[in-house]
């Protein structure tokens, strides 16, 4: 129990992030429906985005402010993962708003967000 312990508290995160990215795969490729497919498809990304932040982090760092008492740049945590995941979480919300209004579309021309229906309605 101590060692299970031990293991979610260094990598239990890694596991989490392993488990939303799949549970993200898992429903874009088994959902029927266009808008579950986009909501998994924003698991996938706060899966990576987790991930990033949690290789950006070091064990004592402390954040890129500058410090007249600090001396050692490796004391302080890469700000650049944080920057870019920053930029992530702005096309993740631009992509899905853009997603969302395609299928406010789709939902007007064939009458639903299936994708078995839209498929049978737009071959006709």
């Amino acid at each position: 129990m101590g060692a299970l312990n031990e293991f979610l508290q260094t990598k239990g995160i890694y596991t989490l992030v392993m488990i939303l990215f799949f549970l993200g795969v898992y429903g874009m490729v088994l959902s029927k429906n266009y808008m579950k497919k986009l909501m998994a498809m924003n698991v996938m990304q706060v899966a990576v985005i987790f991930f990033f932040l949690c290789l950006g982090q070091q064990e004592g760092g402390m954040i890129p402010i500058f410090d007249p008492a600090v001396t050692d740049a490796a004391s302080y945590i890469n700000p650049l993962p944080h920057c870019l995941m920053l930029t992530a979480i702005v096309v993740s919300l631009g992509t899905t708003g853009v997603a969302i209004a395609l299928l406010m579309r789709i939902k007007e021309v064939y009458g639903s967000v299936e994708e078995v229906e839209v498929i049978r309605r737009a071959s006709k």
